[in-house]
């Protein structure tokens, strides 16, 4: 947890997003403290109550839960959760919208197919 924040977004969403992907990265384990929102908040130079928004977040999703008077915790199977919910957000945000452009423009699936194997190629 050594990013920066930026002004592109409120800071407890990026809060929140950077302990998911801590959890997707395995920075943060399953059943392993995460840092308090005070933590949070010395560390990024923020109001505790603005960390504590993006925990809490990600408690009312089930990713972590508090264990009274120890301090927040990741919850089993949060890392599959996260994984689960970000494939369906890549399927809203970019594969509906790439195929409605797509079609706009007459690329066939074989065509497309061609053009994401040429862009795996690139990768490599």
């Amino acid at each position: 947890m050594n990013e920066i924040l930026t002004q592109e977004k409120s800071i407890y969403i990026q809060i929140k997003e950077m302990i998911e992907k801590d959890i997707l990265r395995n920075i943060l384990l399953e059943e392993e403290r995460v840092p308090s929102t005070n933590e949070l908040a010395k560390l990024y130079a923020i109001n505790p109550a603005t960390a504590a928004k993006g925990v809490n977040l990600l408690v009312d999703e089930g990713i972590l839960y508090k264990k009274r008077g120890i301090g927040m915790f990741v919850a089993t199977g949060a890392k599959k959760q996260i994984m689960e919910k970000r494939k369906k957000n890549f399927y809203d945000d970019y594969v509906k919208s790439l195929m409605a452009e797509a079609y706009s423009l007459g690329i066939t699936r074989q065509e497309l197919i061609a053009m994401i194997q040429e862009a795996e190629n690139e990768r490599e």
